[in-house]
């Protein structure tokens, strides 16, 4: 299938300031970039360079005033995730190198401390693909999906006491829970068709059977086109902007997707 998904945002910025963006998807095995556009207004000088997790990264200053950012890109991606109940643990000695950092602890993703819970959560399942099925049902029943209220980043210990968050917090649990076991696991971030309501979307990924699989403990399936702008090892990798200095004030952000009838390209051709 085909979307097309497009983020605007526009700040007050007091003083020029310095901006690291996160903004562009990449072409992969599970989406294909077609089109994209990408426009800053005032148009100011930008260097991209890709991060130690693969993602497309701009910086930038902008300067004093009203700034803007808008992009849209046209993607073609699977209606649907896979999903492979059965998939078995990977050994810690057979992981990818690159799967290794995701096992770690991080800044809000304590697995540490989730040794004892993810266990009992995952009682009785085959390891691998049933486990991490187990922890999105338990973030389900026991935690309640609370979008719009997550202006501050929590850990996953928080949201374990707190009881509600937003998708970036659940995600949190869920790779913490995953990390106890041994199972790499990841944030992402990223389009979601048909969110309600609409907006950038967190979900996590987790390696079981040989393959990254998603898991979204927000919605009852994982039917719905998903469009990956960036991977980390929790909400402090993957943040669709930062900037450095002075706060300067979001006045407007608009976050929209939809499904296209066509390819953006006469096929024919």
């Amino acid at each position: 299938m085909w979307l097309h998904a497009s983020c605007s945002l526009e700040f007050s910025i007091p003083v020029p300031t310095p901006f690291l963006l996160m903004l562009r998807p990449r072409s992969g095995w599970q989406q294909w970039v077609a089109k994209e556009h990408y426009v800053l207004s005032p148009s100011v000088p930008v260097v991209e360079f890709t991060d130690m997790f693969g993602n497309l990264c701009q910086r930038l200053v902008a300067p004093a005033g009203y700034f803007t950012v808008h992009t849209s890109v046209d993607i073609e991606t699977a209606e649907a995730c896979d999903t492979a109940p059965g998939a078995p643990f990977v050994e810690v000695q057979q992981l990818p190198d690159e799967t290794l950092p995701y096992l770690y602890p991080s800044r809000y993703c304590e697995s540490d401390r989730f040794t004892e819970m993810a266990r009992s959560i995952t009682a009785g399942r085959a390891a691998g693909y049933d486990q991490c099925a187990a922890i999105v049902e338990y973030i389900r029943n026991t935690v309640r999906y609370a979008p719009g209220m997550g202006q501050q980043i929590i850990s996953a210990s928080e949201l374990n006491q707190s009881g509600f968050g937003v998708c970036r917090d659940m995600a949190h649990l869920g790779i913490a829970c995953c990390r106890a076991l041994s199972i790499p696991a990841r944030m992402v971030v990223g389009y979601l068709e048909r969110l309600e309501p609409m907006d950038l979307h967190a979900w996590f990924e987790a390696y079981v059977g040989g393959r990254w699989y998603t898991f979204d403990p927000t919605q009852n399936d994982l039917w719905g086109g998903r469009i990956a702008i960036a991977f980390g090892r929790d909400a402090a990798d993957v943040a669709i902007y930062t900037q450095f200095g002075d706060p300067v004030e979001l006045l407007y952000m608009s976050v929209n997707v939809e499904r296209m009838v066509s390819p953006p390209f006469d096929s024919a051709l």
